[in-house]
């Protein structure tokens, strides 16, 4: 169902609370069937998103290390790499 949603464990460096809390947002507004509006304002929505994102950081704090990174990079990371034209 979130295939989209960009995978975590295996960064270097780890992934940051911000990526996680993005991914979670992902995740609920997926779930909830929502982009914007008066429900990602609302309590419930933002207590889930705080929720999953807690779980999340528990997750990969007790996963074991992968082999290998992820194909992927995170959205917030792919604006701090130099762009092709500068190598």
């Amino acid at each position: 169902m979130c295939r989209n949603i960009t995978m975590l464990r295996g960064l270097e460096p780890p992934a940051t609370h911000e990526e996680i809390h993005a991914a979670a947002l992902q995740y609920a507004r997926k779930v909830a069937a929502v982009t914007s509006g008066p429900l990602l304002t609302a309590s419930a929505f933002t207590e889930a998103v705080d929720q999953i994102a807690d779980v999340t950081e528990r997750l990969l704090g007790a996963l074991p290390p992968r082999r290998s990174p992820p194909l992927t990079v995170p959205p917030n990371r792919r604006r701090t790499l130099p762009s092709a034209s500068e190598e």
